[in-house]
């Protein structure tokens, strides 16, 4: 007998309004990753490193907060914090354009909503993976992660050339409103899920207090080898990601010469390759194994990437899009087999900590990359940034390329 085909996960009501959430806000988020930039560039003149700064700004909450978020989602149910997180961003969003309709807006503003951003975040990433595994149950990880990849590389498509065109017809501030609104469009999703879940935290050792359940969070990912070198990946590639988004949007905009419009056009099709991912990720894990998955990915995404920092004027500006929808289908694969692989070994009571520990290794570091970026770019040059941003990105996969046992992990 065959076995039966796995249901359809949108035929699950939780999991269509959970993931259609997440689609409208990572939509808006990548509309605001064009507009925020080019609004301290183009419309308050900001200096190299104040869009580094602002960079930093926007993403050291994940210092700030990254390991306790973790313990004090796992004391609560999960719902309330992603609306909430939406419902504050969705505000703070909105205070650039009624600052800058009159001409009020200026950096120290910027730089606030950008904290207030990132706070938001790391409470949203951390409870909004931790909220899966209640939707759609551990057999199905794999996919829902998939499904998940897909809405990113999707929103990586449309959101920065939408983005990009909207700065162009209506002014960089402006064009942050679309972010406000999918933030909006996607706490109304959430509140209407009605997933049965319990808050993981309470009762754990320590006696509910913090430090203890931090720890053990933190001691849980020490003793996977595994988990140590994915996150060791992710720091690197978060580093990269802090470089790149402080140095890509001068160097394509003031040094090459892009309109807004094309930049993000740029940056819109290198996500193509993302799509595929997504799209090819369960099926090479169910395939090769989460292991070799993940093993094949890194080697196909350091090759993709070592071409990037060609990059310049004329028919050599093409190389972007092209390394990055190559290297994308290998990055997609890469974090849809490690998720899955992390979710699957993980203890229900630890899944918050899990996902707050691995996002404070992981995107730590991304501050620091856009203070290395604005520093680079005052001192050296743009390019000088655009280069680092380029040779973090190619190395990044390095420490699972040197752990030729995590091909073994099934």
């Amino acid at each position: 007998m065959t076995e039966a085909a796995p249901r359809s996960l949108w035929r699950v009501r939780d999991f269509r309004r959970y993931a259609g959430a997440d689609a409208i806000s990572k939509l808006g988020s990548e509309v605001s990753l064009v507009a925020l930039p080019l609004t301290a560039a183009l419309t308050l003149h900001a200096s190299p490193f104040q869009v580094g700064l602002l960079t930093a700004a926007e993403m050291v909450a994940f210092l700030l907060v990254g390991l306790p978020a973790g313990a004090w989602v796992d004391r609560m149910r999960r719902r309330p914090v992603l609306v909430a997180a939406d419902a504050v961003r969705m505000l703070a969003l909105l205070s650039i354009p009624a600052a800058a309709v009159p001409g009020v807006l200026g950096l120290p503003q910027m730089y606030a909503v950008a904290l207030v951003n990132g706070l938001c975040t790391v409470f949203f990433d951390v409870a909004h993976q931790s909220y899966l595994p209640s939707i759609v149950g551990r057999e199905d990880l794999a996919r829902g992660h998939g499904t998940l990849a897909a809405n990113q590389s999707l929103a990586q498509l449309a959101g920065p050339g939408i983005g990009g065109w909207l700065v162009q017809a209506l002014t960089a501030p402006v064009a942050v409103v679309a972010d406000a609104l999918s933030y909006a469009g996607s706490a109304l999703l959430l509140l209407g899920v009605r997933a049965d879940e319990k808050p993981g935290g309470r009762g754990v050792r320590g006696g509910g207090r913090l430090w203890p359940e931090i720890a053990e969070g933190l001691s849980f990912v020490a003793g996977q080898p595994v988990l140590r070198r994915v996150a060791a990946v992710g720091a690197l590639m978060m580093l990269s990601f802090g470089l790149w988004s402080a140095a890509v949007p001068l160097y394509l905009v003031r040094e090459v010469g892009t309109s807004p419009g094309t930049y993000g056009t740029l940056l819109s099709a290198g996500a193509v390759g993302g799509v595929a991912g997504a799209w090819l990720a369960p099926r090479i894990a169910a395939r090769l194994g989460t292991g070799r998955a993940m093993y094949a990915a890194a080697w196909a995404a350091t090759v993709c990437t070592a071409p990037l920092a060609l990059t310049a004027a004329g028919p050599r500006l093409l190389i972007l899009p092209v390394a990055l929808a190559a290297s994308g289908v290998a990055t997609t694969v890469f974090s849809v087999a490690q998720g899955a692989y992390r979710q699957s070994i993980c203890p229900p009571h630890l899944l918050g900590r899990l996902s707050a520990t691995m996002r404070f290794l992981m995107w730590g570091p991304m501050p620091l990359g856009g203070l290395l970026a604005g520093t680079l770019g005052q001192l050296a040059g743009v390019r000088v940034a655009f280069w680092a941003a380029c040779g973090v990105y190619t190395l990044a996969h390095l420490p699972v390329l040197l752990a030729p046992r995590i091909r073994r992990v099934s």
